[in-house]
């Protein structure tokens, strides 16, 4: 078959596949079941175009590159939303509290992120161990050894600066430029720059009651026009997710798979016990975690599906506030904050996991007590600022090992499996921040039970 009659052909049935979702949209079928539906048939059509074709052929690469205007196009409405999204959710999320709960809050909610990050990067050593994981084997190709030299070079511009510097660095110069995006720590210098926004605002309240009212409006206002503009891009997440699916399903290569299998299963195995121990947290402190499972299974999907944390931002605040019943503040910091702090899946079971499968390459027994326990001090603390998009986990990785002074060649090998993996992680990282959300309101007592319980607010 001519290969541009193909390309044209496999857009057809993509456009066809779209129009069939569009259709049960009119029908009013749930947004959820669009959303798996569509995951399912990116699955079956990727399956498809790989049997038919080969990962390699030219005809999928020019398929994907038009299945990516839909999906790559999604991904970048979505993340030209979130710094907006985090700025005015900080802000709106502070000037709606008062001092003394403001503190408490993001308090809670950032522990909460460090502590199950810590039993994360636990999870993720122990698995390595028990599956016997080991950098042994592990085949180098071209691909690999150029992934590993870039790599170095990432890790050398990393060790360039101490980590006084990189601290700092969190503080921007310029808050404007931040919000742009640009650089490793611009995420953390918008949360920086909402939050001294909204601090003096509450300072100003007694002496100056109209500024803040007035100010409190005008961003309640923004707040307002930011969730509309996220309402109206997430009604494309079933379009989305298909092109997605149907991208990264029959761009994988099955042979890197079945090389590295041990370890694709290995990292599945951790990343479910640890969602079972955000069922078991919400358990402990008496949230339905069957409930959970069911309203939270949109944002979960489609961090799985789009592999960006940050992506899923809209929809997880939406989420929290709308079917979870958690207060807005409590909702608005924790997914802000889940973007770059506590990512259970990318900073805590990744790294650990690496960690674990290096070790014995240089002599150290990575089962011994005190190796552990600077493993899962490392990971906590290094998961400040890892970036919510898709290779953020890379990152993190980079930041670990260099930590425990152990080679980072094995990042470069795992390298072909790392979009097969990224899914997983990403939808741990999601529900990582919202079981902070859920469980700090709960705490306070600001989570909406009825709503929470409330069956038709699925």
């Amino acid at each position: 078959m001519n290969i541009n009659l193909a390309v044209i052909i496999n857009i057809l049935i993509m456009l066809l596949s779209i129009y069939g979702l569009m259709i049960l949209r009119r029908k009013r079928y749930p947004f959820t079941t669009r959303v798996l539906l569509a995951m399912g048939l990116g699955i079956i059509f990727g399956i498809g175009l790989q049997l038919i074709f080969g990962a390699a052929s030219p005809v999928i690469e020019q398929s994907n590159s038009w299945f990516s205007v839909i999906g790559t196009g999604y991904i970048r409405l979505l993340r030209m939303i979130v710094i907006p999204l985090i700025f005015v959710s900080i802000v709106s999320s502070i000037v709606t509290q008062e001092s003394k709960e403001l503190g408490r809050m993001a308090t809670q909610i950032i522990a909460i992120l460090l502590i199950t990050t810590a039993i994360s990067a636990f999870v993720g050593a122990s698995t390595a161990n028990i599956f016997g994981l080991s950098d042994k084997g592990l085949r180098t190709g071209v691909d690999e050894q150029e992934a590993m030299e870039n790599l170095e070079t990432r890790l050398e511009d990393f060790q360039s600066k101490p980590i006084q510097e990189q601290l700092v660095e969190i503080i921007p110069i310029n808050p404007f430029y931040s919000m742009t995006g640009q650089g490793s720590s611009a995420t953390l210098s918008v949360v920086v720059f909402a939050a001294f926004i909204g601090i003096a605002t509450i300072g100003i309240r007694k002496r100056n009651s109209d500024s803040a009212e007035n100010f409190k409006t005008f961003i309640d206002s923004i707040h307002d026009i930011v969730m509309r503009m996220v309402t109206m891009i997430l009604r494309l997440t079933p379009y989305g997710v298909l092109a997605l699916m149907t991208k990264m399903v029959s761009s994988s290569s099955i042979n890197e798979i079945l090389r590295l299998a041990n370890f694709v299963i290995a990292s599945y195995v951790a990343l479910l016990i640890v969602f079972v121990i955000h069922l078991a947290i919400l358990l402990l402190f008496r949230i339905n975690p069957r409930v959970y499972i069911r309203k939270a299974a949109t944002p979960l999907m489609f961090a799985f599906s789009s592999r960006s944390s940050a992506g899923a931002l809209p929809i997880n605040i939406e989420t929290q506030i709308d079917k979870l019943g958690v207060s807005k503040g409590y909702a608005n910091l924790s997914a802000s904050l889940g973007t770059s702090i506590g990512q259970n899946g990318c900073a805590g079971v990744y790294p650990a996991m690496l960690a674990v499968m290096i070790a014995p390459t240089v002599g150290i027994n990575p089962m011994a007590p005190a190796f552990l326990i600077k493993l899962i001090i490392v990971a906590s603390l290094a998961s400040f600022g890892i970036a919510g998009v898709g290779g953020g986990a890379t990152f993190a990785a980079l930041t670990v090992l260099s930590a425990m002074g152990l080679p980072i060649g094995l990042v470069g090998l795992l390298i072909a499996i790392e979009p097969l993996i990224d899914m997983g992680r990403t939808l741990v990282n999601v529900s990582g921040s919202m079981v902070a959300g859920l469980v700090s309101s709960r705490i306070m007592d600001q989570l909406d039970m009825d709503r929470y319980n409330n069956e038709e607010s699925i």
